[in-house]
């Protein structure tokens, strides 16, 4: 009886959390694991919405070898992450050293760099951002005032508008920033004492204590800012005005994949395209990971 007892009560605490938590597991298995279930059948089959899908198994994903909008937003996609994030993080982890450093206001400055980082994905950021860079935008009047007179649109050029998005993502700096300056605040100061004792200079405790005590949290937001650079989506779409122009140098992936999905109908394709790009990110942190042994240093593990 005791050990029946036992077991009951077990249950009950278990009931009981589950309880809790079911709010969060019925929109976890509604809004998430469904979803995705239906979007892999949906890969596999030829729907558009308005009638019942047909199974055509790997058709949508030979068309993508033959689609050129489809290779032009993975190019555009590709770019815009492998420029942007490597420069996101070089910026971040500089305004991190400077804020290192310490300043009667750094709360106040910390808060300043951050709220980018908390706008930067709306709407209206990129209207905003949409209007600075047009031909009579507040950039080509403010090169005016320094005697540079152009009226080129910026984001009305092939060969800059990709551009503009790149120093909206830059300027998105904030998060990362502020990982990194948690993370440089752990290091003991005390390995930038004995290096001063033993003579190294501000460059060589740089490079051999600064870099390889924070690797981890460099590696941490690599692998964050790469998953967000192969789903940017809302800064190319008000930009571009939902187009991807101008001659598609704005097309990148996620942007792509609407246009398939609730502008052309193609539900099925743009299923495919979604799981795609599932593996193109697996793929890109799976080598992150694989190459972290080799640059990434863990205190603990260098101590076994």
């Amino acid at each position: 009886m005791k050990q029946l007892s036992a077991r009951k009560r077990a249950w009950m605490d278990d009931f009981s959390g589950y309880a809790f938590i079911s709010p969060w597991l019925i929109g976890f298995f509604a809004f998430s694991i469904i979803p995705i279930l239906f979007s892999l059948y949906y890969s596999f089959t030829k729907y558009d919405i308005l009638g019942d899908p047909v199974f055509n198994g790997l058709e949508n994903f030979r068309t993508m070898a033959t689609d050129e909008l489809f290779w032009q937003s993975l190019k555009v996609t590709f770019f815009y992450a492998f420029v942007s994030v490597p420069l996101r993080l070089i910026f971040a982890f500089f305004v991190a050293m400077l804020f290192n450093r310490g300043t009667r206001a750094i709360r106040v400055y910390q808060a300043i760099y951050y709220v980018p980082s908390l706008v930067g994905g709306s709407i209206a950021v990129a209207v905003m951002w949409r209007r600075l860079f047009m031909a009579d935008g507040a950039l080509n009047a403010a090169l005016a005032k320094i005697g540079i007179v152009t009226d080129v649109s910026w984001i009305g050029d092939p060969n800059t508008a990709i551009w503009t998005l790149i120093i909206l993502a830059i300027w998105q700096f904030g998060s990362s920033m502020l990982i990194f300056l948690a993370g440089l605040r752990q290091i003991p100061k005390e390995l930038y004492e004995a290096a001063s004792i033993d003579g190294a200079g501000a460059l060589r405790k740089f490079s051999h204590i600064t870099v390889p005590q924070i690797t981890p949290v460099i590696f941490f937001n690599l692998v964050m800012q790469l998953i967000n650079g192969f789903t940017v989506f809302t800064q190319a779409f008000v930009v571009s005005g939902g187009s991807g122009d101008p001659l598609n140098s704005t097309l990148v992936y996620a942007l792509y994949l609407y246009q398939r999905a609730f502008k052309y109908y193609d539900m099925g394709y743009s299923s495919a395209m979604a799981w795609v790009l599932v593996l193109i990110i697996g793929l890109m942190t799976g080598i992150v990971f694989k190459t972290s042994s080799s640059w990434v240093f863990y205190e603990a593990k260098e101590g076994k």
